[in-house]
Parts: structure tokens; sequence; C-alpha cells
């Protein structure tokens, strides 16, 4: 049996998820990927009211498409990033941005993955793919270089403020997913090796 086609929504949150679902219907495609922001799957809705899961689950009937995962890119982008910045405000709601304190955001994005953890159990499924941010990667081109302990201190800073993430993700029974990426704290094979290990190899990351 052919593996589903599904269509991550992340590029198409201007869109209502019922137009999207109805054109990615018609396109072909067999599920939708849905992401954290726009009006596809917000994580605070989805912890407030078990309708609106039901609802969005609805819509994705109504068009034949199935759900596999969701996705939390945008607030994972700012649990480990420095420095946290203007370009973070224009990708967060004001729920998480706040007053723009960069410890605070990332504090408060880091409870908002935790909970993404539990709004993807309450919705049925058990992936939410997404990424980490890096402290380190801003640092990357330097001149002087970048001293291996600063590397070193990035991979710790990402063990603890992810390892507390990924214990909740364990109790929920879900999974998070990095999608390795220029910008994040993997994004080659070495550095996704190195990501492993500094989570210990957490069963659910």
């Amino acid at each position: 049996m052919a593996r589903p086609i599904t269509l991550f929504t992340g590029q198409w949150a201007d869109l209502p998820l019922e137009k999207l679902a109805e054109m990615a219907s018609s396109w072909g495609f067999d599920g939708l990927e849905l992401a954290c922001w726009g009006d596809h799957f917000e994580i605070d809705k989805a912890l407030e009211d078990d309708g609106y899961v039901k609802a969005k689950r609805e819509c994705l009937d109504k068009y034949n498409l199935q759900c596999f995962a969701i996705a939390s890119h945008l607030v994972g982008q700012c649990i480990c990033d420095d420095p946290i910045d203007k370009r973070h405000q224009s990708i967060l709601p004001e729920r998480l941005w706040g007053d723009g304190d960069p410890e605070g955001v990332r504090q408060r994005c880091a409870e908002d993955m935790k909970n993404a953890a539990i709004a993807a159990k309450r919705f049925g499924v058990d992936i939410v793919n997404g990424f980490t941010g890096s402290n380190v990667w801003s640092k990357l081109y330097f001149f002087p270089p970048t001293g291996q302990d600063d590397v070193d201190a990035g991979f710790k800073d990402f063990a603890d403020r992810w390892l507390p993430i990924l214990d909740i993700f364990k109790k929920e029974g879900v999974k998070f997913a990095l999608e390795v990426h220029p910008t994040e704290i993997a994004y080659d094979i070495i550095t996704a090796k190195r990501a492993l290990d500094a989570v210990k190899s957490h069963p659910n990351f």
C-alpha cells in the first residue's frame, strides 16, 4: 500500500483551514499536517475547549483528509534562540511574546511546547513536528571563530531547556520530531547526532 501523501499547512497559514482543506482535497492530498499558527490548530484553544478539537477533526473528515502530526515550528524556534528580537515577535502571538523580555519569551514558548504535546494527544495524533532554535547558530560564522566552549554551552542549553519538555511528551505518549534545518541546534548529520547525545537519546525525541 502506498504511503499517504500529506501537506504541511504552514505556508498557507493566511488561509482559513476550511478553505485550505477544500483545496488540498481537490489537489489529491490524503491529509494535512496542521501548523500551530493561523487558525489551523491553536494550542491554547485546543486545551480550553474540547469542541475546538472536535471541529478541526470534523473539518478534515468533511474533505476526507487524515492528520498524522501537528507542527509547532515557530514556537520551538524561540525556545533556544539567542538573540530574541523583533524577528521572533513577528512570528509569535501576543500571549507568548508578552513584554518581549527574551528569557520570558523562551519560558513561555517552552510551556506552549509542552502544551502542544497535550493538545496533540487530545486531537488523536502522536507526533509534533518542529524546530528547537539554537543559541549557537548566530555565532557560526564569527571571526575570530567561535570557541568549542561556546558550542558545548549551546548544546547544554538545548538539553537543559528541552529535556523537561520531552519528559512531558513522554508522559503524553507523543514524540517531538525535529526538522533538521539551518538555524536549529541540529542542521546536519553531525549536529543531529550531537543533539541526540545531548538529550541522552530521549525516546520521545
